[in-house]
């Protein structure tokens, strides 16, 4: 009888042990790899070179695309919940005196869903390393809005579309 209530005992233990760790991962929420972004609005490119204070971390030729929602957030500078961002970073090589793009670097992607990510201004952030699915962002409040939180006049995003 007393084994029976033990073994009873540590089988609800175990159980809500498991429901805990179920809850607590869900509560988390990720950001999907943004499939079929470079058939987006591209809104802009930029070189970052050597000697730029970012140099270290985005150095390289970059790429800003934006889905449709995220359009009309750069137009009225506002965006909605569903807008997504793409910062796709590739190595910059020197060939015959000009830049080219070479080895995709990262993958980086912000995601408007104001319920969700409501400690980093509406956004969640992510980044894929390469050409992968691989996540590399440990701490999206340390590693992404800690820089994005100085834009809030512009709904946390740097980028502005050129016309």
């Amino acid at each position: 009888m007393i084994k029976k209530a033990i073994l009873t005992v540590g089988l609800f233990a175990i159980a809500v042990l498991f429901l805990f760790s179920n809850i607590s991962g869900q509560s988390k929420p990720s950001v999907p790899y943004p499939e079929g972004y470079r058939k987006w609005a591209h809104v802009k490119s930029m070189l970052i070179l050597p000697g730029h204070p970012l140099y270290e971390a985005f150095g390289g030729i970059h790429h800003i695309y934006a889905n449709d929602k995220a359009m009309r957030g750069y137009r009225t500078g506002k965006f909605p919940d569903g807008s997504v961002i793409v910062f796709d970073l590739l190595e910059a090589k020197s060939e015959n005196n000009t830049y080219v793009e070479g080895a995709r670097k990262v993958v980086g992607v912000m995601y408007k869903d104001s319920k969700k990510f409501k400690n980093t201004g509406g956004w969640g952030f992510e980044a894929f390393k390469g050409d992968t699915k691989e996540r590399v962002v440990k701490n999206a409040e340390q590693d992404c809005f800690s820089c994005h939180a100085s834009q809030e006049a512009t709904d946390f995003v740097f980028s502005q579309y050129r016309k």
